[in-house]
């Protein structure tokens, strides 16, 4: 459906720019957009994207480009990519509540693209869609090819993005530096042109979390924004290859926090990393699974890398699951969230493992 507004001049306007001519909105139900992610259709005219790397494309005319949204919290960051501008995008921080962004009202006349990209992730709220704003005649196109290729990863902050955009002497906390596009999982699925939906949350672990929800407890939501009753149907969308790239909050909360008491055993760390992938397991039954560990200092001796060798080998074993293989990113002595340059290195690895194993 197409909803057409007429605004006086000056109406709509941000960060400076001003769409002066009659514009319409194209609203958030037109087959023409194209999704990614886990992404709450509830309502149609209003989808909510809470989930890391949730994203919109397309395809449109005209001169002038605006987007609305309605932000649950404030503080939300979104690449928007013009024409396939990724390396300077606009940069959208999203305020709360209902809002209109005028991206541009210089582009050349004729065919653009856009991709609304979120980079922070559920903790930092939903926001919901409510649709683009283009020149009075201007349409939208049909949307892009869907790549038929499917990646799902499961991570915390490493796989989210948080701090990569930070100085490498800076903080790595800061909302405006969290930035999922530049995340290895990410990387890994342009770089194999494959669609990908990101399961993660800063501070989540298997066993204990930074908060009191863990990861068998999360994974299964449609909603991102914390532990909640939401649930992701399965049967949706299913991946061609899973990666699991979990426990270094385990490690932290367990060995150095004393978070987890009585503090688990060897035997009970293994075994819950199983029962988590077995529950992957269940869901996917073909889906081969590469469980990850890294980059950060879970990697940094063999203990923990040796818990997820330890449970890939049991489940082989024990449930003749041949579909599953162990990935490890070294730790690089950086005390840090990973920046934007590990990441690239640890997506390099990653994509060459999935690109052998699925050969692709």
């Amino acid at each position: 459906m197409k909803i057409i507004h007429t605004l006086l001049l000056g109406a709509l306007c941000f960060s400076g720019l001003v769409m002066a001519e009659p514009v319409q909105t194209i609203s958030a139900d037109s087959k023409q957009y194209l999704y990614t992610g886990r992404i709450d259709f509830n309502d149609k005219k209003a989808p909510a994207l809470s989930w890391a790397g949730s994203s919109i494309k397309a395809n449109f005319t005209g001169t002038s480009l605006a987007i609305t949204l309605d932000d649950q919290l404030g503080k939300n960051y979104f690449n928007v990519f013009v024409d396939g501008e990724t390396q300077h995008p606009y940069v959208l921080e999203a305020k709360k509540g209902e809002q209109t962004y005028v991206i541009s009202t210089a582009l050349t006349p004729g065919n653009h693209t856009v991709e609304i990209y979120k980079r922070t992730e559920g903790e930092e709220g939903a926001t919901a869609f409510k649709g683009l704003v283009l020149d009075a005649n201007a349409k939208l196109l049909a949307p892009p090819v869907r790549p038929t290729r499917r990646i799902e990863i499961y991570g915390d902050s490493i796989t989210s993005g948080a701090g990569n955009e930070g100085a490498d002497n800076g903080a790595d906390h800061l909302l405006n530096e969290k930035n999922n596009y530049w995340a290895y999982g990410a990387i890994t699925a342009r770089n194999l042109d494959a669609e990908l939906h990101t399961i993660s949350q800063s501070g989540i672990g298997i066993m204990v979390s930074w908060f009191p929800f863990i990861m068998p407890q999360f994974y299964d939501q449609l909603s991102a924004v914390g532990d909640n009753e939401s649930k992701w149907d399965f049967t949706q969308w299913t991946p061609d290859v899973v990666v699991i790239n979990l426990l270094q909050n385990d490690s932290w909360l367990i060995d150095r926090e004393k978070r987890l008491q009585p503090i688990p055993s060897d035997a009970q760390r293994v075994q819950a990393y199983i029962d988590f992938v077995r529950s992957i397991r269940a869901k996917y039954p073909e889906a081969p699974i590469i469980c990850a560990l890294g980059s950060m200092d879970a990697t940094a001796n063999p203990k923990w890398p040796g818990y997820v060798t330890a449970a890939v080998e049991r489940m082989k074993k024990e449930n003749k699951d041949t579909k599953l293989d162990t990935i490890f990113f070294e730790f690089t002595g950086f005390g840090g969230h990973p920046r934007i340059a590990q990441h690239k290195a640890n997506a390099e690895k990653l994509t060459a493992f999935i690109k052998q194993k699925m050969n692709w």
